[in-house]
């Protein structure tokens, strides 16, 4: 709910933690988060409001969300979120959706950076909203859950869409300056498919409403991970060509 330009959101066990981070993003000058603003009198969370287009309840992603310039800016969101977020002291209780605590060696990511919360302003990638499922994990789980949505690689995949898939992947790899071997990134995000529809499978049988209307894409990402085991070993493998696109 929207009121007076502030945002205002059911709190979760997990809201002290996000709302440390979302304080700790606005001190380092990070601007492509909404910033905590506290809880209300009704204990509801309370959070800036990013401006701009957002998808809404749009069933097909917008041209935006296909453009190679887009993906080339959420790359290098994640990137400067993943750096920033390594050295992130979180507080002593800390409690996050995914269950994890922060350690050495993670960051601490989105975990939904998807174009269904994405935030622009025409070409312009403002940044992100929902953090509620944000907290620590490798920085390659986060980036595979972001390809999984952007490049696409949920299924089906065309034959005649592989070669520009496999594009694109690579097209948001360069952008965040993903040096390890990248053959090793698919059975991540194959992984985090499987996770995510377990996840929401889970919510669903206890009772979530908005997890029992994402059922079907739950189906989609279980399909999608038997479908991704199934690409040649190239195609997760650097391109001979450079990807890189420079942003305008």
């Amino acid at each position: 709910m929207l009121v007076d330009n502030v945002v205002r959101k059911r709190a979760h066990p997990s809201t002290p933690a996000v709302h440390a981070l979302l304080r700790y993003l606005e001190e380092a000058g990070f601007e492509g988060a909404p910033r905590a603003l506290g809880i209300d009198d009704q204990g509801r969370q309370m959070l800036s409001y990013l401006p701009g287009e957002a998808m809404g309840e749009q069933t097909s992603w917008p041209a935006w969300a296909r453009t190679d310039s887009m993906l080339v800016q959420v790359g290098q969101w994640l990137r400067r979120l993943h750096d920033l977020t390594a050295s992130f002291t979180p507080p002593a209780d800390e409690r996050w959706f995914i269950g994890t605590k922060m350690r050495p060696g993670l960051i601490i990511g989105h975990q939904d950076a998807a174009p269904h919360n994405a935030v622009v302003a025409g070409d312009k990638l403002v940044g992100f909203f929902d953090w509620d499922t944000a907290g620590p994990s490798p920085r390659e789980f986060d980036l595979a859950f972001s390809a999984l949505l952007w490049v696409p690689l949920t299924a089906p995949v065309r034959e005649e869409e592989i070669a520009d898939r496999c594009r694109r992947l690579h097209v948001l790899l360069d952008a965040y300056g993903y040096d390890e071997d990248r053959h090793g990134l698919g059975p991540v995000v194959r992984e985090r498919a499987l996770r995510q529809a377990g996840v929401i499978r889970q919510m669903a049988e206890a009772g979530d409403p908005a997890s029992i209307a994402l059922i079907p894409i739950a189906t989609i990402l279980e399909r999608s991970a038997a479908a991704l085991a199934t690409l040649p070993t190239d195609f997760w493998a650097p391109p001979r060509v450079s990807t890189r696109t420079q942003v305008p």
